[in-house]
């Protein structure tokens, strides 16, 4: 089956985000019982790039199934998870990077490595950490894991916030009427 990636980002309006988004239809892992717990021999780079067994895994489309498997749970594990098999998976800074950011109506949208969209917001806030010469910026993703901002999408939202006032509002954005501050 051929995959059509989403459009850019800086072409939509919020509600043709918010269509894509919920047009994802992630599988339903919170209803699965898996009864075998196992190691995947898998690992996201803070890159983004996956490995497997210590080789990278080429297929973009292999990438985008195991995202939409992911998930991390309360201790900060991170897990593919099938109804069958809860696999650990060893997660160096963040599952997901975050290559793309726009302005879109009230809200700031995000475009992942692997497509997927997220909306910031209550459900999806943005927090920075490090120090004010070294942030890191990462939005909540889905299923507790996290997105970090590569540095063009970092320099996407600091022009956006400018452009609102950032310096007169303490360096703050909103999105979806929660407010975020971009400084550690």
């Amino acid at each position: 089956m051929p995959y059509d990636p989403p459009p850019h980002l800086a072409g939509l309006t919020l509600p043709q985000i918010a269509a894509l988004v919920e047009e994802r239809g992630l599988p339903p892992l919170e209803s699965w019982t898996p009864q075998k717990v196992a190691d995947s021999q898998m690992r996201i780079a803070a890159d983004g790039t996956w490995f497997h067994e210590g080789a990278p895994i080429r297929r973009e489309a292999m990438v985008r199934a195991f995202a939409g498997l992911l998930m991390r749970d309360e201790d900060g594990e991170h897990w593919l998870v099938t109804p069958f098999e809860k696999l650990a998976i060893a997660v160096e800074d963040a599952a997901f990077v975050a290559v793309d950011c726009v302005r879109a109506d009230d809200a700031l949208a995000f475009r992942l490595n692997t497509d997927d969209l997220v909306i910031a917001g209550p459900d999806h806030p943005l927090r920075v950490e490090g120090s004010a010469d070294d942030p890191a910026a990462y939005l909540a993703a889905r299923r507790g894991c996290d997105a970090r901002l590569n540095r063009s999408t970092w320099a996407q939202l600091a022009e956006i916030a400018l452009a609102e006032g950032a310096e007169a509002n303490g360096w703050k954005v909103t999105s979806r009427g929660a407010e975020f501050r971009l400084l550690p």
